[in-house]
Formats: structure tokens, C-alpha cells, sequence
């Protein structure tokens, strides 16, 4: 068994990884933790639940949300531009998946994203 000293997100975590020998199986004992994702100086809006029951639109990846082009209250069709985000280096577009008025928008310009957080809802 080797241990690893692993960090993620300025956290760091101790790991433990057993090197199995080919062809030979063993039960896997899995183990799920939640870890809190906060953007440190940032306005944490992200850690509030959505109002409505509308269509959430959330971030398929990591990133830093560089231009967002609705507001709430503002009415958008399937496949406009709602905002666009960096990660690695390149620039991402996330579109609305489907027709509606946009009810809340849970970022900024300039806002850090983590992977599957709430950016807007479409009602």
C-alpha cells in the first residue's frame, strides 16, 4: 500500500492506493465524502438553493465566468448565448437549453464556477 499526500482546491487530503498484481481481483470497499465548494472572497450566491422549479443551468466545468450576456426577467431562446467562462485556457460558451425568462442568475463577472454549480435558472 502507498500513500499519497494529494491536494485539491488549496485542500490537502492523505490517500491510500493498494497496487493490485494483474489478474487478480479483490473487493473494492467504496467511500463517498461531500466536500463543501466555496470560492474563497467570493460572494458564495452559489450556495443558495434555487427559488423556483425552473430549468437549471449549471457549469460543466471549472472556470472563471468572464462575460455574461442575461439578466433576470430577461426572456431567451433555446441555444442563445447566456454567458461565457474560461477554463484552460480557452473560452466556453454555455447556451440556454431550452425557451424561457430567465428568473435567477446565481453568478457575476468575474465569479469563480466549480463543476455542476447553479449558474441561472430558466422558467
Amino acid at each position: 500500500m502507498k500513500k499519497y499526500l494529494i491536494t485539491v482546491n488549496q485542500n490537502q487530503y492523505e490517500v491510500e492506493v493498494v497496487e493490485l498484481k494483474p489478474n487478480i481481483s479483490r473487493p473494492v470497499q467504496q467511500t463517498t465524502h461531500t466536500i463543501p465548494l466555496r470560492t474563497p472572497g467570493g460572494n458564495n450566491r452559489k450556495d443558495l438553493p434555487a427559488a423556483t422549479g425552473g430549468k437549471k443551468v449549471t457549469a460543466p466545468m471549472p472556470g472563471n465566468v468572464i462575460k455574461l450576456f442575461v439578466s433576470p426577467g430577461d426572456q431567451v431562446k433555446a441555444g442563445q448565448k447566456l454567458l461565457v467562462f474560461e477554463a484552460m485556457k480557452m473560452e466556453n460558451e454555455i447556451t440556454a437549453p431550452s425557451d424561457g425568462v430567465i428568473s435567477e442568475v446565481k453568478v457575476d463577472e468575474g465569479s469563480v464556477i466549480s463543476v455542476d454549480e447553479l449558474l441561472m435558472v430558466i422558467d
